[in-house]
Formats: structure tokens, C-alpha cells, sequence
């Protein structure tokens, strides 16, 4: 069954498939996408059969955890846009957006070698990135927080570049922070 006829899992089944997410995204994300699905499991507190009960492929479990990491960007760029001053919401927004990129390229490079069309599958969460940055950039813009020239294909290729930077620097927190103060400064009106 698929679309609207798919029947809401079972409490502990959207449980389980929850713990399995956790575990991969916190397991992919530190080790790699190497890590066999057996130690997914292991570290989700569940049997090997339920995973693949949730994700019958490892290549599934991998695009699930990257439209669930861009859900969760979706979702926070809307609570930041509603809670926060314009440079406040736009900056923690981007930082938002490339601290969670971390592993993204190496999940899209395998996924594309399996044959996912990862494009086709991050659609939805990043049209509602894109449309909530554009609305973020504009109120920055207009509050003077950002300079007036930057457009969002701009904005875009430099969240891009700066998570691909970020992962090449690895975890030195101060290098990480330096080259964001770098950017930011860039940003912001002369």
C-alpha cells in the first residue's frame, strides 16, 4: 500500500521506527555510511528484523535519515522565523542549516551510486527550506542584519560551501567558529 491508503503505524512500531532513525542518524553521522545495519540495530535497542521491517534496504534508511534531517531543518527554520529578530533568526539559521549538512554529501553519493533519485526525494523538505530562507534573507535584509545584494542562489552556494568547509575542518570547534565569523561578516552591510 502506498500515499493515503498506508495504514498509521502502531504505537510501538512508530516507536521502534523512531529509535531506528535516532540511532542511525547519530551512527551515520559519526562513523560513516560504512556502519553495517546490524550495529544500527543494535544501537536502536531493536532486532535486525525490525529495521528492515521499517527500511528494507540500507540505501532506504539512508534517504529516510536525510529527509528526516531536512524535515527537522524545515521545522526549526519556522520556530527561528517565528521566536527570533530578523539577524538573529537568519544567522541561526544558517549556522542551523550547515551544522546539519554534516555527512550529507557522502549519504547523496551513495544513495545516487544505488540508484535513488536523491533529488526526487528531497523535493518537498527543501522547497519548504528554500521558501522559509528566502522569507528569512528578506526580513534580515530589511532589518539591515544582512547586506541588501545577496540573493538566495547566493545564499544557497554559500551554505553549500561553507558546510562542505565545515566538514573538511572536522570537529576544532574555534576553527569552526572563525570560519563562520569569517562569513557572517561577510554577510552583514558595510
Amino acid at each position: 500500500m502506498t500515499g493515503a491508503q498506508e495504514r498509521p503505524l502502531r504505537a510501538d512500531a512508530a516507536r521502534n521506527r523512531a529509535k531506528v532513525l535516532d540511532a542511525a542518524t547519530e551512527v551515520f553521522t559519526t562513523r560513516g555510511i560504512g556502519v553495517p545495519t546490524e550495529e544500527i540495530a543494535r544501537a536502536a535497542g531493536v532486532g535486525v528484523g525490525t529495521l528492515f521491517r521499517h527500511f528494507p534496504t540500507k540505501e532506504a534508511l539512508l534517504e529516510a535519515v536525510m529527509v528526516r534531517r531536512l524535515e527537522t531543518i524545515a521545522e526549526r527554520t519556522a520556530e527561528l522565523a517565528a521566536g527570533a529578530e530578523p539577524a538573529e533568526a537568519f544567522y541561526g539559521c544558517f549556522r542551523l542549516i550547515v551544522e546539519q549538512s554534516a555527512g550529507k554529501n557522502e549519504f547523496a553519493r551513495a544513495l545516487a551510486a544505488a540508484g535513488v533519485d536523491v533529488q526526487s526525494s528531497l523535493q518537498a523538505p527543501s522547497a519548504v527550506i528554500r521558501t522559509r530562507l528566502t522569507g528569512l534573507l528578506d526580513r534580515a535584509q530589511r532589518a539591515g542584519a544582512v547586506r541588501p545584494d545577496l540573493t538566495v542562489p547566493e545564499l544557497i552556494a554559500l551554505l553549500v560551501g561553507t558546510g562542505a568547509t565545515l566538514e573538511q575542518l572536522g570537529p576544532d570547534p574555534a576553527a569552526r567558529e572563525r570560519v563562520l565569523d569569517v562569513l557572517f561578516t561577510g554577510l552583514r552591510p558595510r
